[in-house]
């Protein structure tokens, strides 16, 4: 999976794209989410939502993706689980110091934010993650949180 990550950095910016028009789907099923109860939907739109976030991103599912803010890298596969940027221990080559045979998180996400329209999100200090959140479908708070203040702009969760 690590590879498959790597190659969506470099697309960061299909990603982008592909989400812009998946997002406002998710949450016009706000109605449906609501009435089946979030609850009840979580489960299965949670496998869903792993399968294809672990594959593409490798994401750890913290509930509370910044995916749009790092270039499509996912900042909790950093071994050090850094939300705002990478440690002083970089490479030389810009691989990681804990893990020297992976790229650096930060790396990618600075390359992957640099393809994206709004590549200027990764300069935004993220909140500490809520490990309340772990394991929970990030897509379905976003369904739910701009469901419920109506349509606005794209937030950070993919």
């Amino acid at each position: 999976m690590y590879s498959v990550s790597r190659w969506s950095v470099r697309h960061a910016r299909l990603f982008e794209i592909l989400y812009s028009l998946f997002e406002p789907v998710l949450v016009r099923l706000n109605p449906v989410w609501s009435a089946l109860g979030y609850q009840r939907v979580e489960k299965p739109v949670r496998l869903i939502e792993q399968l294809f976030k672990e594959l593409l991103f490798d994401c750890r599912m913290c509930g509370d993706c910044i995916l749009s803010s790092t270039g499509m890298s996912c900042s909790m596969s950093c071994p050090k689980h850094l939300r705002n940027g990478p440690c002083g221990g970089v490479r030389l080559n810009g691989n990681c110091e804990v893990q020297p045979e992976r790229r650096c998180v930060w790396v990618d996400a600075w390359n992957g934010s640099r393809k994206m329209k709004r590549g200027d999100r990764i300069l935004t200090i993220q909140k500490p993650m809520d490990a309340r959140l772990q394991g929970h479908s990030s897509w379905l708070r976003q369904a739910r949180r701009v469901g419920q203040r109506g349509r606005q702009t794209p937030g950070r969760t993919q």
